[in-house]
C-alpha cells in the first residue's frame, strides 16, 4: 500500500493550494480530484462568469458610446461569448495541466501524485480511490478534504439544466433567451443580472424577497446598482415570494406573491436558480472516519481541524465564507498547521472581496450597518468618483468610495467600500492597513501616482484630517464627511 505525508481530497482553489504548499515543507503528497484540476473556480464559477462579465462591461461601454455619438448599434453573439469563455478556461486549464505534469515528472523527488478519481475515507488513515479502470487503497499520516460544492437545488422546482438551471446550466445555452428570470438577489445572481443585463439582448427579472438587493451592503451601494438594472430594463421584484416555477408550453413560468397581497404570473424563456451552494460530503466517507458535520452538512472544524486531529477540512466544505481566495487561504493555512507553525491565527475579519456587478464594487472590513449593529461608534468619509481626474479621463465617473475609521483621534481603519470602476484594486492598501490595526497617516501622506483612482483614497482620509483639496463644505453632493455615535448621524464639515 502506497503512503503519504498528506491525501487531499479535491482539486479545486482550496485542494491544490494546499497540495502546492505541502511540496514546499517537501512532504510526499496525492491530490485525488474526481474531474478537472482547477474545479469550479475555473469551469463554470469564478473564471467562467468573471470572463463573461468583462466582456459584457466593454460591451456595454463600447455599445452606449457608440450610440451616443453617431447612433449606431452593434450586437455580441451567444457563440462569441461562449468563444470568448471558452478560450480563457482553456488558458488556465492549460496552465495547470503543464504545472501538474511537470511536477510528476520530478523523478528526484517524486514527491507528488495526482489520481484522476475519486477519494473515500475508509478509515481515519486509508482513502480508497476510484478510477475509471481501477480501485486502489492508500495510506496518508494526514488528510485534508477540500471536495467543494455544487449548486443548492430546492424542493418544487425541476432543474434541467437546459431551461431551469443552476449556474452550471448557463454555459449549455446555444443563444441569449429573450427573457430570464433570476431566483436570488444575492451576489452571485445580481452578477448573472448584470451580465445579461448588459449585453442587451435578454429582458432580466430579478425575484429579491427582501425590499432591496444585496441587503448586506449598505443601501447607497445597493441604491446605485439596482438603478443600472433598471436603466438596462431589468424589472426586480422586490419583497416576493416565489409561489411555483415551472415548465409550460416550453417555457418557464412562476408565480410570486407579496407582502401587500397582489400576486403575479410572467412567464420567461429560461430561468436562473441562484440561492447559494451546499457542500460536497456526499461519499467522502466521514462516518467511516468519524469525522462530524454540522446541521446545514458542512463538516465541522476549529481553525480548519476536525474532530479527527490530523483530518482537515477546508474550502465550501466548512461553513465559512466561500470564496475562492478564502478557499486558499484555509488550505495553505491547514498544511502550515500541519507541518509548520502558522504565524498567526487564520481570521475571517479582514476578508477582501469584489462583486462583479455595474459598477464593480469591492469590499474590506466593516460597512456602516455593520458598524451600526455592532455598536461602533464610527467616522465615514465618502468622495464621488467624479471628483477623480482618472475617472473623468476614463468617462467613467459612476461610484463611489467610502472609507469607515474609529471616532476617536487615532481614527483606526475599520472598512472601505468601492464602487466604480478599478474597485478592486483600490482597497488592498485600506485591507493591509486593516489588519495591521493601523490608523489613516500612513494613507494620508503617501505620494499616490497620478492620475490614478487610488487618489480618491488619499483624498478621503485628508478629508478626515481636515486637509483634503476639495473641500466638503463645498461639494455636499460629491463629498460627505460625518460621525455616527449615540445612535444618529452628525457631520463633519471642514473647511
Amino acid at each position: 500500500m502506497e503512503t503519504y505525508d498528506l491525501c487531499i481530497i479535491g482539486g479545486g482553489p482550496s485542494g491544490y493550494a494546499a497540495a502546492m504548499r505541502a511540496l514546499d515543507f517537501g512532504k510526499k503528497v496525492v491530490l485525488i480530484e474526481k474531474d478537472k484540476v482547477g474545479g469550479a473556480g475555473i469551469y463554470n464559477g469564478a473564471l467562467t462568469s468573471k470572463t463573461m462579465w468583462e466582456l459584457s462591461m466593454k460591451y456595454h461601454t463600447v455599445k452606449n458610446e457608440l450610440e451616443d455619438n453617431d447612433g449606431r448599434d452593434f450586437e455580441i453573439s451567444f457563440k462569441d461569448l461562449m468563444k470568448t469563455v471558452s478560450s480563457a478556461v482553456f488558458e488556465r486549464k492549460f496552465q495547470l495541466a503543464c504545472h501538474v505534469k511537470l511536477l510528476q515528472s520530478d523523478v528526484e523527488e517524486k514527491l507528488f501524485t495526482y489520481e484522476r478519481g475519486t477519494g473515500e475515507l475508509i478509515s481515519a488513515h486509508e482513502v480508497l480511490i476510484r478510477k475509471k479502470n481501477e480501485n486502489k487503497t492508500i495510506r496518508a499520516e494526514n488528510i485534508i478534504l477540500a471536495a467543494g460544492s455544487t449548486p443548492r437545488r430546492l424542493p418544487g422546482i425541476s432543474i434541467d439544466e437546459k431551461n431551469i438551471v443552476t449556474s452550471d446550466g448557463i454555459f449549455s445555452w446555444k443563444e441569449f433567451p429573450a427573457s430570464l428570470v433570476i431566483l436570488g438577489a444575492g451576489v452571485i445572481g445580481c452578477e448573472f443580472a448584470t451580465i445579461f443585463s448588459n449585453l442587451g439582448r435578454t429582458k432580466v427579472y430579478l425575484i429579491d424577497k427582501a425590499d432591496r438587493i444585496l441587503p448586506f451592503e449598505d443601501e447607497d451601494l445597493a441604491g446605485v446598482v439596482s438603478s443600472n438594472f433598471e436603466r438596462n430594463g431589468a424589472t426586480i421584484h422586490k419583497n416576493s415570494k416565489l409561489e411555483r416555477m415551472e415548465l409550460k408550453d416550453g417555457k418557464v413560468e412562476y408565480e410570486l406573491s407579496y407582502k401587500d397581497g397582489r400576486r403575479e404570473v410572467i412567464r420567461v424563456d429560461k430561468a436562473l436558480i441562484s440561492v447559494g451552494r451546499v457542500p460536497n460530503i456526499k461519499g467522502l466517507g466521514l462516518e467511516a472516519a468519524g469525522v462530524k458535520t454540522l446541521p446545514g452538512g458542512h463538516i465541522a472544524d476549529e481553525d480548519t481541524q476536525t474532530n479527527i486531529p490530523h483530518i482537515y477540512a477546508t474550502g465550501d466544505l466548512t461553513a465559512h465564507i466561500s470564496l475562492v481566495n478564502v478557499g486558499e487561504l484555509q488550505g495553505r493555512y491547514a498544511v502550515e498547521r500541519i507541518f509548520g507553525k502558522p504565524a498567526r491565527r487564520l481570521t475571517y475579519e479582514n476578508i477582501s472581496s469584489i462583486m462583479f456587478l455595474n459598477p464593480e464594487a469591492a469590499a474590506v472590513g466593516l460597512n456602516e450597518q455593520q458598524a451600526i449593529q455592532k455598536g461602533i461608534p464610527f467616522r465615514v468619509v465618502k468622495l464621488d468618483y467624479s471628483c477623480l481626474a482618472r475617472a473623468i479621463a476614463m468617462r467613467k465617473t459612476q461610484g463611489f468610495f467610502k472609507i469607515i475609521v474609529s471616532d476617536d483621534d487615532e481614527m483606526k481603519l475599520l472598512g472601505m467600500r468601492a464602487l466604480g470602476e478599478h474597485a478592486s484594486s483600490a482597497i488592498q492598501a485600506v485591507a493591509l492597513l486593516i489588519s495591521m490595526g493601523k490608523g489613516i497617516d500612513e494613507l494620508a501622506d503617501l505620494i499616490h501616482p497620478h492620475p490614478s483612482i487610488i487618489e480618491g483614497v488619499q483624498e478621503c482620509v485628508r478629508m478626515l484630517r481636515g486637509k483634503s483639496i476639495f473641500k466638503p463644505a463645498v461639494f455636499k453632493d460629491k463629498m460627505r464627511c460625518y460621525r455616527y455615535a449615540e445612535g444618529k448621524y452628525t457631520p463633519l464639515f471642514h473647511l
